[in-house]
């Protein structure tokens, strides 16, 4: 027999029972579409494949990426409504990530990556060193983006 269901899928699914009883229909889509997700990585291999807590907030992460790239698209775009269905999908992922970083955490994070590495001797070149470093700390709590304008802003310095 497989593993049990992910704990953060479980809490993905029982929230979508309560949406729909709820009639939020905003919320019931949004999680409908991770679960969907969720369930194409499953299957996307040769053989189907129980996808650990990890794997699943690696799905909601991207899916909420792929929100927040949309809203803004749709907002230069002039498209203010479909920019706020995006925005209004990004707040229920938002409850599935972990808490996000303050742009000073992300600071004190950089500037230790930094300092271990030996990057600061580098410059720009140290970039890919500090960036390997801290991904795995930052990964789902922080826009990639915004700590690579970090990374570079204190190399630079």
């Amino acid at each position: 027999m497989s593993e049990p269901a992910s704990t953060l899928k479980e809490r993905l699914r029982s929230d979508l029972t309560t949406a729909i009883k709820g009639r939020d229909k905003v919320r019931s889509g949004t999680i409908r579409m991770v679960l969907t997700a969720i369930t194409e990585a499953e299957v996307a291999g040769s053989t189907a494949v129980e996808l650990s807590d990890q794997q699943v907030l690696d799905v909601v992460i991207r899916e909420a990426k792929k929100r927040r790239e949309a809203e803004e698209a749709y907002a230069n775009a002039g498209r203010t409504e479909l920019a706020n269905k995006e925005h209004a999908e990004s707040e229920v992922l938002a409850d599935y990530l972990p808490q996000q970083l303050t742009p000073s955490e992300i600071s004190a994070i950089v500037t230790n990556a930094i300092a271990s590495t030996g990057a600061a001797e580098l410059g720009m070149k140290g970039m890919g060193k500090v960036m390997a470093q801290i991904t795995p700390q930052t990964k789902g709590r922080a826009d990639g983006s915004a700590v690579a304008a970090e990374v570079r802003r204190q190399l630079s310095a």
